[in-house]
């Protein structure tokens, strides 16, 4: 059974520094993942309460479900 452990880290100028050094005592297979820095998605600012009497709770939402009365007890 392989056991997997996580390091966090930096690739910069061919060179990859991990912010850790792992509990790791004898040599290791690796992967390698590069995670691309990416410039965050600029989204339009929400109005607050633009949903206001367009999304509800129906009257009947804490009523039993009888759908379930075979599982229940």
């Amino acid at each position: 059974m392989a056991m997997l452990t996580s390091v966090s880290g930096v690739y910069e100028n061919g060179k990859i520094t991990l912010d850790e050094i792992p509990a790791i005592q004898k040599r290791s297979k690796i992967v390698v993942t590069f995670l691309e820095e990416m410039e965050e998605a600029i989204h339009p600012k929400r109005r607050l309460g633009s949903l206001k009497g367009k999304v509800g709770t129906p009257d009947n939402f804490n009523d039993p479900l009888d759908d379930l009365n075979d599982y229940m007890f």
